[in-house]
């Protein structure tokens, strides 16, 4: 591959203040995109931004199929935010993504022996066990199921408490309390081994320590919620990509799961690229000019005919993804849309304009949006870059990084156990 290489800074650039920083690296199938964050206190603070276009064969289905050209596009990008950081990336949070990743929101009730006793930390980490051993045989079985391959092993990236109910009282903490019936919902995100070992293997390539792997659409949520630990946040987020739509549904500050499918910005240019007999390049800058009022006449005709058929399919995918949330008696009547392919303004319109949401249980039309900046928690760009939809996801594993590292350091809280417990 042709091209020129980027030099990182040398490490011995502000070495010291290497650990007060966090690296965002959102490997999408589009765009590899990089921010550098400086924490300061509860809040994190961009000082670096990156991005480099990534070619057609790097990415399949959200997922890294070229792990050397992948390299290459990250060490630019990762040149470009280092540059603006005056620093080097060394802590890194990575996204992953596609319709194998496997993220839900599992409930488990367990009687207690001996009710009158309070519940102790131990009793609370054997319930958490039982949990995580559910969530994973369910998604080791979806997996083997789509793939076709009983084999293939599955490995936890993210979990997230998300309620606690003691005899049908929710608790935030439980410890101390007496009870017969514990019912504990915790999300967990599940990811194909070899998926995680790409990533791997790009952060052993880049000499970046990798802090945490983290599914995109809880990234997503992430970034929305915040810190918050009573957040009454409800919404539906939808993170359309080049190669995948990311859905995550936000019930009351929790995440009630996240589903996936493969289709995403580069499916409508395949189509313009096909309908309209041009190649590929050609057809994703027809699909730009759609929005600019760059075409005119047959062309705009033509082009807006391809969209639409795409358009049809892909409505269908998010319709289909929210029929699978059963856990909840009306879906949020507020969409958030990120990423790239949600810059198409068709996509925007097809979702307020037409009946798609009367079959789906929804009280009302639900309310259509790019997430904004102004919507995302704790995160302040002190860059002159202007970041928009596109980085969201990226802003959102800045978030999971600062958990993470803040789950490392010992709180006491039983927020930060429970993130222990399950991170084991």
């Amino acid at each position: 591959m042709g091209g020129s290489m980027a030099f990182r800074l040398p490490k011995k650039d502000k070495k010291a203040a290497a650990g007060e920083f966090i690296t965002a690296l959102d490997i999408g199938t589009e765009f590899v995109k990089v921010l550098v964050a400086r924490v300061n206190g509860e809040e994190l603070e961009i000082v670096g931004v990156g991005r480099k276009h990534q070619d057609i064969g790097d990415m399949h289905s959200g997922a890294i199929a070229d792990i050397d050209s992948v390299v290459r596009n990250c060490e630019e990008a990762l040149a470009e935010a280092e540059a603006q950081a005056e620093m080097q990336a060394k802590r890194v949070i990575v996204g992953i993504a596609g319709e194998l990743v496997k993220g839900t929101t599992s409930t488990i009730r367990y009687r207690r022996p001996q009710p009158n006793k309070p519940l102790d930390e131990d009793e609370m980490e054997f319930i958490i066990e039982k949990v995580q051993e559910r969530a994973q045989e369910k998604a080791q079985k979806q997996v083997a199921i789509e793939t076709g391959n009983a084999e293939v092993e599955v490995k936890l990236v993210n979990a997230a408490l998300v309620g606690i109910h003691i005899d049908g009282y929710k608790v935030s903490n439980p410890i101390g309390f007496q009870g017969k019936d514990v019912a504990v919902q915790i999300y967990t995100a599940y990811a194909p081994m070899v998926h995680i070992g790409a990533i791997e293997r790009v952060c052993d390539k880049l000499a970046l320590d990798l802090l945490a792997v983290a599914a995109e659409p809880f990234a997503v949520s992430r970034s929305v919620i915040g810190n918050d630990v009573s957040s009454n946040f409800t919404a539906i987020l939808a993170d359309v990509g080049g190669g995948t739509t990311d859905i995550a549904v936000i019930d009351d500050g929790g995440v009630e799961g996240t589903k996936m499918f493969g289709i995403g910005g580069r499916s409508f240019t395949r189509q313009i690229a096909a309908g309209m007999s041009v190649s590929y390049e050609v057809a994703e800058k027809i699909k730009l000019g759609l929005d600019e009022d760059e075409l005119s006449g047959e062309k705009r005709e033509a082009a807006e005919k391809a969209v639409e058929r795409t358009l049809g399919v892909w409505m269908g995918g998010v319709a289909l993804a929210l029929e699978e949330f059963t856990g909840v008696d009306h879906l949020p009547g507020k969409i958030l849309l990120c990423g790239g392919g949600a810059s198409l303004t068709a996509l925007q319109d097809a979702l307020l304009d037409t009946d798609w949401w009367k079959e789906l249980p929804f009280t009302h039309r639900p309310k259509v949006q790019l997430i904004s900046l102004d919507d995302v928690v704790g995160i302040r760009n002190t860059t002159k870059v202007e970041l928009n939809h596109t980085f969201i996801t990226a802003m959102g594993l800045l978030r999971v990084g600062f958990d993470t590292m803040m789950s490392i350091g010992d709180s006491g809280s039983l927020v930060e156990k429970i993130s222990n417990m399950l991170r084991a």
